[in-house]
């Protein structure tokens, strides 16, 4: 594979998606979700709604979020367009700290009421829909524009997931270890690695590995091939390069709560070091 095969053509030009791997169920994960979620922010004290919990926002800020993320998707879409020159990412972020600057005053029963609501709506809707159809949104970590449904689905998953553990461990708790729901955020997050590697060059056979041990652990195989990394291959014989890491590192390292350096120095590696690097790369969040 060379360089310059950049990856950048969409699902649909590429086997249908199939370099993204199989296609990942997250649908009955959400009302479990949404039941965790409304369990911890029950259990707070009124000091721990203002304990900071994700860069400048506090925990009342991540929950305001959360139902920002509810919301726009069951329609009620409350961004404003483009600003002129806006970037995706400049334009997430914007949108995002409006709308929790919007709900700043809310109290955290009202937020709880709301975040109910739309969060039972939202876990309903996501079980009756469609995997196999194309989202009207992209993936823009994984490189998949338009993207299939099921990666969508599971994509929105990990964000609600990652949130609550934002929440969790500003008031002094550790990563929720459930593991059924740890496992499917990992391979989420997984499905970034041939986008990752798109322009890390190898010969055409070669094989990265990526292993989370521990609960709620798995592991992913990208392959190269003539056009792209892809993760439909299945593993064959010794990988060109193995990187060995604890699940919690795998989830910060993919939502940049930690940065490759400190992955790469809590990682094994074995095999070709450069592919080790270029695999810790991966970030599977907008930004």
């Amino acid at each position: 594979m060379s360089p310059e095969s950049d990856g950048e053509s969409g699902v649909s030009g590429v086997s249908g998606g199939s370099w993204l791997g199989h296609p990942i169920d997250a649908r009955a994960l959400f009302g479990p979700e949404l039941r965790s979620l409304l369990d911890t922010l029950r259990g707070l004290t009124p000091s721990d709604w203002n304990r900071t919990a994700a860069g400048h926002w506090t925990v009342h800020d991540v929950a305001a979020h959360l139902l920002g993320d509810y919301q726009g998707r069951l329609g009620d879409d409350h961004r404003n367009g483009f600003a002129d020159g806006e970037t995706l990412e400049a334009f997430i972020h914007r949108t995002n700290q409006e709308w929790v600057e919007l709900h700043a005053g809310d109290s955290p029963a009202s937020l709880l009421d709301a975040l109910a609501a739309a969060g039972t709506r939202l876990a309903e809707r996501f079980a009756a829909a469609d995997l196999g159809a194309v989202a009207d949104l992209s993936v823009s970590w994984a490189g998949a524009d338009p993207a299939p449904a099921w990666l969508d689905i599971a994509r929105e998953f990990t964000e609600h997931w990652t949130h609550r553990q934002q929440i969790r461990h500003a008031v002094g708790h550790g990563t929720d270890p459930e593991p059924r729901a740890l496992a499917l955020v990992l391979d989420t997050f997984m499905r970034a690695l041939p986008h990752t590697l798109r322009r890390t060059s190898a010969p055409i056979g070669a094989q990265i590995q990526v292993i989370a041990e521990g609960p709620g652990g798995g592991s992913w195989t990208a392959t190269a091939t003539a056009d792209r990394w892809t993760l439909a291959e299945a593993p064959a014989g010794r990988p060109t390069a193995a990187v060995l890491l604890d699940t919690e590192t795998v989830w910060r390292l993919s939502t940049r709560t930690i940065d490759p350096a400190d992955a790469l120095s809590r990682a094994q590696v074995h095999g070709h070091r450069r592919l080790a690097e270029a695999a810790c790369r991966i970030v599977s969040i907008v930004y």
